[in-house]
Parts: C-alpha cells; structure tokens; sequence
C-alpha cells in the first residue's frame, strides 16, 4: 500500500513538473514572440552616414579614429562589404530603391541621373517613402544625386536640405525645403560637411521634444572625400607623409593582360606620382570633419537617451583608386578598390565589437531600412535584410540543435556601362552579342530568315554568303537598299503634301508626288522652255535666265561672276516726273535694275536693297547723292532701315513661335502602311545620331575654345594646374594632364566569395574576359583567365547572363553552382550547395555544341 502511494506521488510531481517545463516553454516562445512584436511596435531610430569615393583598400578609416571606435566597439564591421555599380549616381540610386541598375536604368553619372524618368518611374517608390507614409519623420541632408537640380523637392522626405549637383565643400547651392540657398566659401557657416551636420542634429532634437514617441529616419550625405578635397582650415596640416594609398598594384603598370585602357595606361610621370601623394593627403584630410561629424552626433544620441533604441549605419557609394594600375584617379573600375566599401552598423541587437564575413551589398540598405521600420520589403526589390545576419538570440533548449541556419548569398553582379542602343535595322542590341567574338555574331545574324533570302525582297539590306574557305560573310543587298532609301527619300521630301489633309481618311499614295528620272532628264536637258517665273530662281550660277519675247533663254556668264536674282517690281513716277521702280513687298532680298530697252539683252550690274541705295557687283554700297550731302535725308534713311530691320526681326520671332507651336501640336501619323512606319523608325534613328553627333561637335569646340589640348576622343581625362584646390595645401608643380577611364569601359563581372572560392570574372562590351583568383592574388595584378577550362568559362558566361537579367530577391541572390576550380573534389558541401541554391530565372539554355564555339574567339 505504501508502494502504491509512493508510485502515485512520483506520477503526480512528474506531471506537474512536465506541466512547469511546457509552461516555461510556452512562455520562453510567447516572450520570444511578444520581444520580436515590441522591436516593431517601439520603432527604432535610423540614422545612414554616407560619405563620396571612399575607399576601404588605400586605409581611409585608419584615419577616423572616432568613428571606429564609436561603430566598431559598439557594433559590427562587415568585412565584405561592396557596391554593385563604383559610380555615384547608379551606386546612390541602387542605395534608394534596392536593384540592380539594370532594373532602375541609372547606367551613368550622366544618362537617366535625376532624369524626368527616374523620378516617374522610380524615385516614388524609394525607401524613404515607404517611411514617410508610415509614420516615420524622414530627413535628408547633403549630396543627393549627381544631376540633381534643385527645383523640386524629392517624395518621402519631411525635411529636404540637398546639394545641388555634384559634391562641393564652398560656393555651392542648397535645395531647403525648395527654396535654393546659395553658399560662400567662409568656413563656420558655408563648410558644406559642418553645416549638414548642425542641421541634422538640430532637426533631431526639435523632433524628439515635439514628436517623442515619432521615430526619426534620417540620412546624412556626405560630399567627403569627393572633391575638390577641401579640408577644414584646422586639419590643412594633417598627414604630412601620408602613404597608405602605395600598395602592390600602385603604379603597377602597363598590364598587357587587361582591358583596353589597362593596356593603353603606362607608369605615372613623376608629377603624377606626386599628385596621387598630395590627393591621398587631402582626401584623409576631409574624412576628419567628417569624423568629428559622428563624435557630434553619437552625442547627440547619448544627451537625447535614443541611443538604445537608434540604429546608425555607416558605408560610402563606392571606392576609389589613386595610383593603382598606373591610373592617376578614379573610380568605375570592377576591381576591388572601387567596389570595396565600409559598412558598419550598430543598434539594437547588434552584436557589439563583431566582424562578420557575410556579403552585403549597396542594394541591401533599403530593404534593411525597411525590416528595421517593421515594414514588408517590395518582392521587386533585388537586395535583402541584413537582420538576419546580425541576430544574436541563441537555441531556447538543447531540443533546438537542428535549427536552419542562415543562407545567404556567395556571389553578386558588378555592372557598369550605358543604354544598349538600337542598331540601324531598328532592333534592340542584346546584351548577350556585346562580348562575343565578331565570327560568332555573323553566324547568329545568318540564323535569322531576313539574312537566309537573297537580295531580291523590297528593304533588305543584307545577305549571308559563304565565301571560298567555307565562312560566314554579310553581303550588302546595294539594290534593294537604295530603293528602299530612295522610297524612304520621297515620302520625306513630300510629308508636308501627304498630311495637308484634316479628313480622317489617310492619303499614302505617293506617286503623284515623284517625278521619273526620265520627265526631270529631259525638263532640265532644253534650252528654251516655256514661262515660269520661280525657274529663274533655281538656275545654276553658270547661267542667267532672260526673257526675250514671251520666251525664257540661258545666258552662258563668265567664270567668276555671281549672278543677281530677278524680282518683281514696277515703275512708277516720282514727284520730279522721273521714273521710279516701287517694290511689290519689300523682302530685302536684291533686284535687277531695269534695261533701258525691253528687248535688250542686260547683264544686271547691281542689286536694289533699298529705294535709294543698292549693292553692285563689286561688293560696295552706292546710295542717291542727296544722303551724303543732306544730314537730314541721312537720318531719315537710317531710321527707315532701323524700322525695317525691326520689323524683319519681329517677324522671324513670330515664324519662331509659330514652328515651335506646330512642332509641339504636330497631330499623329496615319499608320496606312509599313512604308510610313519605316520612315518613322529611320527619323528617329537620325536625330538620336544627329544628337551623338551634334554632343560630339559641342565638345571638340569647347576643347578648341578653351585650347584643351589633354582630352582625347574615346578616353575620359582631366587637367590640373596650380588653380585647381583654393584651400591648403596648394599643388605648385604646374600643370599636367591623365586619363583615367574610356568609352568602351562597360563591363558585368561576378564577384563570388564563399568557403572555397573567391574569385572575380569580369566580361567587357569589346569582347574581353578577365578572371582573378584572390585567394592567390589579392590585388588582382595577373589576368588567369588562360588557365581555366573552357567548360568553366562556359558555366561563368551562364551565371553571369543569368545575374544580368535577375529581378526582385528570389533571382538576385544565389548560391554559386559547383565550379570545381582548383578543388575537383566537391564533397558535401557542393551537395548542400546545389541543393540550397535559389532557383535560377528560366532562359534558354545554349546547346553544348554553341558553348563550346562561344569562347573560341575571346581576347584574354
């Protein structure tokens, strides 16, 4: 019995102590859930420093003592930190709305930067509004976008104070709020990196003392290091033998194994070199306001007791170059330091003083941004949280040893060029035809039905043949091209007739408008013809036209002379009883002096400009007597030729106007026919060659005007003299001239880093390929893209199109699939890979026999 008891006492406490334990878990899970809610009902504070160029590789932050150890003791460094295009307006708008820039299409500082389309399409759907609309005070102080003008005032910002244009420290223009605020060049009130500063902190605290419980979004935009590299007027003296931008690669140089303008840059001159130590010295001398700027602000944060619950984030737009590779300066290069940046975060749950090697991107600060505003990221957005990379909670119990871990991204796309455009058959240029080798591209066009035909359809302008050694050539269709041209010709030449219509009913017969080759042959081959008063004004200057007896004769004329154009006019008598010819209309263009016998044949002598004076055949002007010795009779005539000059001058504004109004209400085109289309599409195609060629013109002439004797076609390089930097320290070696980067730098690379590789692949627009292996060189001095096997470049290529087409996270952030480069062993963890690896976007797949052909032609 007293078993029995014992038993039911032992079943008794183990149920009640399975009933503590359920309970206790249920609580651990209800008090992990209830934290996860109150993260996002608390709503933290976010604060973004951005600076301009600053690089990770050349020891820029060895200079900001502060802001290290402010970020790195009280939060987490992210080793690996890049941007995916090194230039600053794709790199900023990336930053903004978290894509690629194939998917926002800010391809360079210049084309689509703050263009109406970016703000239509993109700039409504930034994080910043995201924010803003949900209760968030945004700010936004500094540089903003490159072509940024000042006349608006972007969505999603409570308080706008933005640099118009690109990066000053003195004499530049603010957009506050939209009123323009221009700026002088005395530093305690215009030094561009302490007055966004002030203002920040400023618009911080009056928020928390109107708004306590509101959160505060707020980005601060740095134009350090950009230049001109003006410093504060305390650092001017700082870093006297600054030396950390000389690296292996510095002045490493020509490399022969690279790119086109690797290959064309040889080693710096030695005022190059010189310069590249002053710049290194400037730039860290900026980077110390910049410095005190976060000592200002993590006060800031400390006094107001938002410290603990405000996150802050530091990184840049992309890195910078100063010597490497022999280039002078610059940025928009795939290697490591243009696309390395710094990326520190601290804040709530943020491990302190923590190094983590994970992969963020430039595209990942928006949705984190977002994660952090407790907000759901937009699927379109390419880039990803980085919270889950900084989640600190451990395993509740020991029953939680099989939790998933963290996947994540090995491998991004680096991109940099511009638009694809059309090519002259009015199709779009696929990305994929930019690198392959020229014999390649020739047999992809004959696979096409256009180019199998021979030359005998109406427009076709090409045709493959196969010559004697068996290869692929396009043949120039001459004939039926210039009947297309022809065609296309007349229907230009008579638009204003095929449009004179208002009916709804389209005319597009157009022969009544062309004339044979054969009526205009044999209108033009006679000598005597009959009456037409415009034919006198269309003769060639080697004859002049007479009319003898109702019939009109050519008058052979001697070389040298120019003749006269007739006009209408009669005569008249004047009060003195003398004959006097009177204008039809005056037009200022000239007539003819009227014979004294109508069937003498006259050569004209001069022409008739005004009623008293004439121009003769000499070039001189010849007036009445009476103007020179009447002062009055002068006066009189000058004022009627001022009256006349006005009235032309009004006149020619009105037809200005007038045209402006008809180009602006030009009513839209019948589409009756494939005929007009075309003509529409060749139109087109002309004025954007025109526009190529008139930018091209503008920019010879503005070199020639300013005697510009360092710019080159195809290459972007810069000039420096003792002028350029207005604040200490002074360049005084002169002048000298470098180029730095060339059209042709348009490239998609592949960075990859994971447990086994790390690596960069690199295609360019001129059919070049470059592959590194960083594990064995770091600096990415040697080109090894000889020393891998064409399969392996073939599964580059395809990952590689396969990122350049990626959109929305799910496509933009894969594992990388089994290289087996250098490692043929795979192992398991090749196995987790492949079966932890995103689903790839669909595409048509290359067969094996094209793969093999594709790189047989590649340059490296």
């Amino acid at each position: 019995m007293a078993a029995l008891r014992l038993s039911s006492g032992l079943l008794l406490v183990l149920g009640v102590l399975s009933l503590t334990d359920g309970s206790v878990l249920l609580s651990n899970q209800r008090q992990k859930s209830r934290a996860q809610r109150d993260r996002r009902n608390i709503r933290p504070n976010i604060i973004l420093v951005l600076t301009d160029d600053q690089d990770t590789e050349l020891g820029s932050l060895q200079a900001m003592n502060k802001t290290r150890r402010i970020m790195e003791r009280g939060g987490t460094l992210f080793s690996n930190a890049f941007v995916t295009t090194p230039m600053c307006c794709p790199s900023r708008s990336s930053m903004l709305t978290g894509k690629y820039v194939h998917n926002h299409n800010t391809y360079t500082n210049n084309e689509n930067c703050s263009s109406p389309s970016w703000q239509a399409q993109h700039e409504p759907h930034t994080f910043a509004v995201h924010l803003n609309s949900t209760g968030y005070r945004t700010a936004f102080f500094g540089k903003y976008l490159n072509e940024y003008n000042g006349s608006y005032v972007p969505p999603g910002w409570k308080e706008w104070v933005g640099l118009v244009k690109n990066s000053r420290f003195y004499n530049y223009t603010l957009c506050r709020n939209g009123m323009k605020e221009k700026h002088g060049n005395e530093y305690p009130k215009d030094y561009l990196t302490d007055l966004i500063t002030n203002d920040s902190i400023n618009y911080f605290r009056m928020s928390k003392k109107m708004y306590p419980h509101r959160p505060i979004m707020m980005l601060i935009s740095h134009a350090a290091p950009h230049g001109p590299e003006d410093s504060a007027p305390q650092y001017a003296n700082a870093f006297p033998n600054a030396s950390q931008h000389i690296t292996p690669s510095y002045n490493y140089a020509p490399n022969p194994d690279k790119h086109w303008i690797m290959r064309y840059t040889g080693p710096m001159k030695p005022i190059h070199m010189e310069f590249t130590n002053m710049l290194q010295r400037k730039r860290l001398q900026t980077l110390l306001s910049v410095d005190d700027s976060m000592e200002k602000i993590y006060n800031m944060l400390v006094d107001t007791g938002e410290l603990e619950n405000t996150y802050v984030i530091y990184t840049a737009d992309h890195g910078y170059h100063i010597g490497q590779f022999g280039l002078v300066k610059g940025k928009s290069m795939p290697y490591e330091f243009d696309i390395r940046v710094p990326f520190y975060i601290r804040g709530p749950n943020v491990e302190a003083g923590n190094i983590n090697p994970h992969m963020v991107l430039n595209i990942d600060l928006a949705p984190t941004i977002m994660d952090i505003a407790g907000l759901d990221i937009p699927p379109d957005m390419d880039g990803k949280s980085i919270l889950k990379l900084l989640d600190i909670e451990r395993p509740v119990n020991r029953f939680q040893f099989n939790k998933k871990g963290k996947v994540w991204r090995d491998s991004f796309l680096v991109e940099r060029g511009k638009l694809l455009h059309k090519r002259d058959d009015g199709t779009e240029a696929t990305q994929e035809e930019n690198f392959l080798p020229k014999y390649q591209r020739v047999k992809d066009l004959c696979q096409r039905a256009e180019y199998q035909t021979p030359c005998e359809q109406l427009g076709q302008k090409w045709q493959c043949v196969e010559d004697a050694m068996g290869k692929l050539r396009l043949h120039k269709c001459k004939r039926m091209a210039s009947l297309t041209v022809a065609g296309k010709l007349g229907v230009a030449n008579m638009k204003s007739q095929l449009y004179r219509r208002n009916s709804g009913n389209c005319d597009c017969d157009i022969t009544d408008f062309q004339m044979s080759p054969v009526k205009r042959k044999k209108l033009f081959s006679k000598k005597k013809m009959k009456t037409n008063k415009n034919y006198a004004r269309n003769r060639s200057s080697r004859a002049v036209s007479v009319e003898l007896n109702g019939e009109l004769y050519s008058v052979d004329l001697e070389d040298g002379y120019e003749p006269v154009m007739p006009r209408n006019s009669s005569k008249r008598l004047s009060e003195g009883g003398e004959e006097e010819e009177e204008d039809e209309g005056f037009s200022g263009t000239g007539s003819l002096t009227s014979s004294s016998s109508p069937n003498e044949l006259m050569i004209p002598s001069s022409i008739k400009v005004t009623h008293r004076c004439y121009i003769l055949a000499n070039d001189t002007v010849k007036c009445d007597t009476d103007l020179y010795k009447s002062l009055t009779a002068w006066k009189d005539h000058k004022l009627h030729i001022d009256h006349e000059i006005e009235t032309l001058q009004t006149k020619i504004k009105n037809l200005r106007e007038v045209r402006g109004h008809l180009k602006r209400a030009r009513p839209e085109e019948c589409d009756c026919n494939k005929f007009r289309k075309g003509q529409e599409k060749d139109k087109k195609q002309w004025q954007q060659k025109e526009q190529r060629r008139k930018k091209k013109l503008r920019k010879l002439l503005k070199r020639l005007r300013n005697n510009d004797t360092c710019s080159m076609p195809g290459l972007t390089c810069f000039t420096h003299d003792n002028q350029h930097w207005q604040t200490a320290p002074f360049w005084t070696m002169g002048p000298f001239c470098a180029c730095t980067s060339a059209n042709n730098n348009t490239y998609w690379c592949m960075r990859t880093i994971n447990e086994t590789h790390n690596f960069l692949f690199c295609e360019f627009a001129t059919g070049f390929l470059e592959y590194f292996d960083l594990n064995t060189d770091p600096y990415q001095l040697i080109n090894a893209v000889n020393t891998l096997d064409r399969d392996v470049l073939n599964l580059l290529h395809v990952q590689l199109m396969e990122l350049r087409s990626c959109k929305g996270h799910k496509q933009c952030n894969p594992r990388t699939r089994n290289l087996e480069i250098g490692d043929k062993d795979g192992g398991s963890f090749d196995e987790y890979r492949q079966y932890q690896r995103r689903k790839w976007p669909k595409m048509k797949k290359p067969t094996s026999k094209s793969l093999g052909q594709i790189w047989e032609g590649w340059e490296g």
